[in-house]
């Protein structure tokens, strides 16, 4: 189980708990508490990946959700899953890895060739050599696509489970690092309900790599454990760990993505793999840290090239050294810890490349006094190698940083580590809305005016200190709880014991070479998208200056690490370019998710027969147990036809129109949306929602009414009944109940608050049968005595209470068929025994179940419309031939300044017409397009289209509407539809009744 690069001793590992796992094939051994990364370092494996563009070898760069070049496939068969960063994955046993982006293996990736031919691959290049010719695109997107992505999806359905979870808390601490967990701890003994979150497995974030800091005169660790503890105790703290909190929304809002299982390796069917936390906190402490700056110089993304305090985290934390002949390179004091932390471990570190000309200091005289030779003022001319760096050039650079002096020297090394500065982590700031402010002397973005009752503390607001993170957590905790009410004393800070830091950072946005950028070998900014300092300065020469097209144009930030390590660089850059501060390029935009996130935990549970739940009325059974077939509406599932032993789907649908127009038919209507409206000014607020006069609306009678959206376009339509003065029952279409329920509580919320009404949904509270035909009468009467159903005491449009088969129920005497019609309503519970009592009495009638095909043949027939098929959210009243319905007297609807524009009364506007077609057997299909001239082949102008096309027996031909432009004057005319290799011809009918234009049966 031979380790070559693990330590004897040291880190937080656990060596009792040896663990075997995989990678590319091959079989290597970790420790327990080892991620991926820090394992593949132990074992001596440093390249990792193939990069994007280049294909060039890539080794760890980071520690933690910043690494951009080891991105992983983690798995196999459905379980597998890209593009997961090696930092950050808990070794387990038996894990399964594989490198990405590279063919036939890593160490022979026939990509590499494209290295070769760089040149050919500049900054914009698809932009620019896939515009011509025109006939190639279809064969560009195909290479594209199948050059493009990095890993594989899985191709089978998931198999582990997610759940979501929602939380509400005084106080949430976003990381718990020192600064979060002196926070956590202050909120906390406040008696506030506090949630800490920390992506890592363990709290304590860079306290856990780090040697040289104590607190209250023990190690670090300590101090951590203490706190943790006495979190743990507090009955109204939670502790969240691998939890990213990766999106951060209005009004303190924010989502937590907590992986439960994931370092278990093993899915386990009673927990979940993911969960998502949705949060809403009264106040926010962001303590996320600082990530450290990559230097930009010569082929500086060799593999063994790394960030400063990622190369000291694996020698502290996991007991790793990345490289047994380390060059540090640094403009601070923070590379000479690592390089101390190095040599404590018994690392011959090459020597310490200061950007400084004369650095000094606690920390650089205790280098010296190990041996460690400094470099001062010295740049990186470049380093060499092929799978892991070999060697490193380094020279004396002119005074302000801009060129080198003198010749080069080469320096034999095994590692690089970058000690460029560390970048606050404004991410989830910048998510709430928060204005960044540039500090110019420290070259950092930095917290500046807060949107959201948010506070930045410790390495996220600039702080460079343990001892002023921990100051800055306990105060801004106190701060907090005490606007919230609670009434708590500040604790004293613990004693912090650390490194001093010397003079501050010198920063040189690329380091000089012995060549121009671009001319010999790269200078990375992007590591993940390689994108090279030189493709940033093209952009910039070719005419680009917002920095948003910058990243578009370049790739730069658009990587899963959202510009971790490349942004400032990348700003830093255009700006030298372009002659402008920093600030003056402005900054690109970070959104959710802070890192990437499963597209499951964002599901939840709501996947599979979940991710839809289907509806069914309480005479499914019935349905289902006769025969019936079914399709979807909306979420419900409703009888679509009844189709008997060797009938067609023409031959039912047919037989059920014709029971319906000759004997009796009923349908199941329990789907329609109902509202339970009520309040003293029901009355108005209907007569500001419906375009229609509402006011005078007698007790027990009904109206039919149509909504509009604020332009004036037809939005929904349906009865509504009057039950007392203050009392109404409003119905809509099936698909659009939940819709115009929330459109009108958002009207009586946010325009009428001062309205007396509440609404309530009541659509699973009644079952609807609805009776139809000139045998429905008879039928009705034969259950329900206590009504007199004379068309002189049950009009049409009206309603009576009664009992019918001994349920209590509301008759409604509404029509969608142009027959004699009687919807009965009965508690749901009961909706099954009232239609089977239906189907009892109307037996010897001949009474015919229907489904909604036969609905819509029967309600086409006379014309009727369907709001959302006969209207797309363009259609006016006017457009439908409705302008009788539409009010002249009320002084304001919602939609009627809408309707009022001038473009609304246009004569060519789409408008719905009849059609028939030349051959009455021939039923057009829905959406089919309409044309008046006819061409050889397309394109052709288009009229409209067809909403509603079907054979109607009561017709004795097909029947359609369709919307057509100007149609209402193109009556009598004759318009084509052309359709696969064929062209129907089609004549405008007067109107868009096709049945019973005189409306006598309606009253039997």
């Amino acid at each position: 189980m031979s380790q070559p690069n693990r330590l004897a001793t040291g880190g937080r590992i656990d060596r009792g708990r040896p663990l075997a796992f995989r990678f590319d094939g091959r079989t290597l051994h970790g420790y327990a508490g080892d991620t991926l990364a820090s394992a593949l370092l132990a074992n001596g494996v440093h390249l990792v990946g193939r990069s994007f563009k280049y294909h060039r070898p890539r080794g760890i760069l980071g520690l933690g959700a910043e690494e951009p070049n080891a991105l992983i496939q983690l798995g196999r068969g459905n379980r597998t899953e890209p593009n997961l960063r090696a930092t950050q994955i808990e070794l387990f046993d038996g894990l399964d890895a594989q490198s990405q982006n590279r063919w036939p293996c890593l160490r022979f990736d026939v990509g590499a060739v494209n290295s070769a031919f760089h040149r050919l691959f500049p900054a914009g290049f698809y932009y620019k050599t896939f515009m011509w010719p025109p006939a190639l695109w279809k064969t560009y997107e195909e290479v594209i696509r199948n050059a493009a992505g990095l890993g594989k999806a899985p191709e089978g359905p998931d198999p582990d489970r997610y759940e979501r979870m929602h939380a509400h808390c005084d106080v949430l601490v976003c990381g718990g690092g020192p600064a979060g967990l002196a926070a956590a701890l202050a909120a906390g003994r406040s008696g506030a309900r506090v949630i800490l979150a920390d992506e890592q497995s363990e709290f304590g974030g860079s306290l856990l790599g780090e040697a040289d800091v104590a607190i209250g005169g023990s190690p670090a660790t300590d101090w951590v454990a203490e706190v943790v503890a006495e979190l743990e105790s507090m009955p109204d703290v939670t502790l969240l760990r691998r939890a990213t909190v990766n999106g951060y929304y209005d009004h303190n809002y924010l989502t937590v993505a907590e992986r439960v299982t994931d370092h278990l390796g093993v899915g386990l069917p009673t927990v979940p793999r993911q969960r998502l936390w949705k949060i809403r906190a009264k106040r926010v402490i962001l303590a996320t840290g600082a990530i450290e700056r990559p230097l930009v110089f010569r082929d500086n993304d060799r593999p063994g090239v790394m960030l400063s305090s990622a190369m000291r985290g694996y020698a502290v934390r996991y007991g790793v050294l990345a490289g047994d002949r380390p060059l540090i390179v640094t403009g601070n004091d923070d590379g000479y810890r690592t390089a101390l932390a190095l040599a404590d471990r018994h690392a011959r570190v090459a020597g310490i490349v200061d950007l400084r000309a004369e650095p000094e200091g606690p920390l650089v005289e205790a280098a010296r006094d190990r041996g460690i030779e400094v470099f001062a003022g010295h740049s990186v001319a470049g380093a060499h190698g092929g799978r892991r760096v070999e060697a490193a050039e380094i020279a004396f650079m002119t005074r302000d940083g801009s060129g080198i002096t003198g010749g080069t020297r080469t320096i034999e090394c095994d590692a690089i580590a970058m000690a460029g500065g560390f970048n606050p982590t404004v991410h989830l700031f910048s998510q709430s809305r928060g204005k960044l402010r540039w500090d110019e002397e420290r070259a950092i973005f930095l917290p500046g005016t807060s949107h959201e009752a948010e506070v930045s503390v410790g390495g996220c607001a600039g702080t460079e200190s343990v001892a002023q993170a921990i100051k800055d957590g306990i105060r801004a905790a106190v701060e907090q709880v005490r606007d919230l009410g609670h009434t708590v004393r500040q604790p004293a800070a613990p004693a912090v014991e650390e490194p001093g830091q010397g003079a501050g950072n010198r920063v040189i946005w690329m380091l000089p070479s012995t060549a121009p950028v671009g001319r010999k070998g790269k200078h990375f900014v992007d590591f993940q998208n390689d994108v090279t300092a030189a493709d940033v300065m093209l952009a910039t020469r070719e005419g680009y200056r917002s920095i948003e097209h910058v990243k578009r144009y370049t790739t730069t930030g658009m990587g899963t690490d959202q510009g971790k390590t490349s942004n400032v660089n990348a700003l830093a850059i255009v700006g030298q370019t372009l002659g402008v501060d920093v600030p003056a390029v402005g900054t690109t935009t970070f959104r959710p998710p802070y890192t990437p996130t499963t597209i499951g935990a964002y599901g939840g549970r709501d996947v599979g027969r979940l991710f839809a739940p289907v509806r069914t009325t309480a005479m499914d059974s019935w349905h289902r147990a006769n025969g019936a077939r079914f399709e979807h509406v909306a979420d419900w599932m409703r009888a679509y036809y009844y189709p008997k032993d060797g009938e067609s789907f023409r031959q039912a649908v047919d037989r059920e129109v014709t029971a319906a127009r000759q004997g009796v038919g009923v349908l199941d209507a329990s789907t329609l949306g109902k509202i339970d409206v009520r309040g003293k000014d029901s009355a108005e607020f209907l007569n500001r929602v419906y375009t229609n006069a509402w006011a005078k609306l007698g007790v027990g009678r009904c109206r039919y009414g149509l909504m509009l959206k604020e332009d004036g376009m037809v939005m929904d339509d349906g009865v509504t009944t009057r039950l007392a003065d203050d009392h109404f029952h409003m119905t809509t279409t099936t698909g659009g109940a939940a819709r115009v329920l929330n459109w009108l509580e958002e009207y009586l919320q946010t325009e009428w608050p001062e309205m007396d009404v509440r609404l309530t949904s009541v659509t699973e509270q009644w079952a609807v049968a609805s009776i139809c035909g000139p045998k429905s009468r008879e039928l009705l009467g034969r259950i329900c005595t206590d009504i007199d159903l004379s068309n002189d005491a049950f009009p049409f449009m009206a309603m009576q209470e009664g009992t019918v088969a001994g349920i209590p129920a509301r008759v409604f005497r509404i029509s969608f068929t142009g027959e004699l019609s009687y919807e009965i309503n009965v508690p749901t519970r009961y909706g099954l025994a009232l239609w089977e009592a239906v189907m009892a009495a109307g037996a010897d009638l001949g009474i015919t179940p229907y489904g909604t095909e036969a609905m819509h043949v029967l309600r086409a027939e006379k014309g009727f419309i369907i709001v959302g098929q006969d209207t797309d959210g363009s259609v006016t009243p006017l457009d439908l031939g409705m302008d009788w319905i539409v009010s002249k007297q009320k002084p304001d609807f919602i939609g009627k300044r809408g309707m009022a524009r001038p473009d609304l009364s246009k004569p060519d506007r789409k408008q719905l017409v009849g059609l028939y077609t030349k051959d009455p057997n021939e039923v057009l299909p829905e959406g089919a397009q309409v044309v008046e001239t006819l061409k050889p082949k397309p394109p052709m102008a288009m009229l409209g289209h067809v909403t509603s096309s079907y054979y109607s027996p009561s017709v004795g031909r097909s029947i359609a509407m369709a919307l057509i432009k100007g149609g209402h004057a193109r009556k009598g005319q004759t318009l084509h539809v052309p359709l696969e290799g064929r062209t129907v011809e089609v004549t405008v009918t007067d109107g868009t009744v096709f049945f019973d234009p005189e409306g006598s049966r309606r009253d039997g």
